[in-house]
């Protein structure tokens, strides 16, 4: 396997993982356990964060002058990437839905 799909395996499992458990988080914040949710929130930025700066680096290549090849893993890569970050947003909100109805 060459660098470049070795750097797009990289941002789709970790952000495949990322997006896991933010959607493990919202089952937890159902279940009432809001602080496991706010948990797994926090596991699934640590994950995202290492596929982000794998994408970084293929920005800072792109930057520098050497080209990166567009290709249908390098579009799946970018997806998946987009869609964790998504995922992330709509469970800190189910999160705090879930919380203020279950102080009604």
């Amino acid at each position: 396997m060459e660098g470049m799909e070795l750097t797009c395996f990289k941002i789709i499992s970790s952000v495949g993982t990322a997006r896991s458990l933010y959607i493990e988080a919202i089952q937890a914040a159902k279940n009432g356990q809001f602080e496991k949710a706010r948990e797994l929130v926090k596991e699934g930025v640590e994950m995202f964060r290492e596929g982000h700066c794998a994408h970084a680096g293929l920005l800072t290549q792109e930057a520098a002058g050497e080209g990166v090849a567009v290709s249908m893993i390098l579009m799946h890569s970018e997806d998946q990437l987009m869609s964790a970050e998504g995922f992330k947003m709509i469970a800190e909100e189910f999160i705090d839905v879930y919380q203020k109805m279950g102080k009604r």
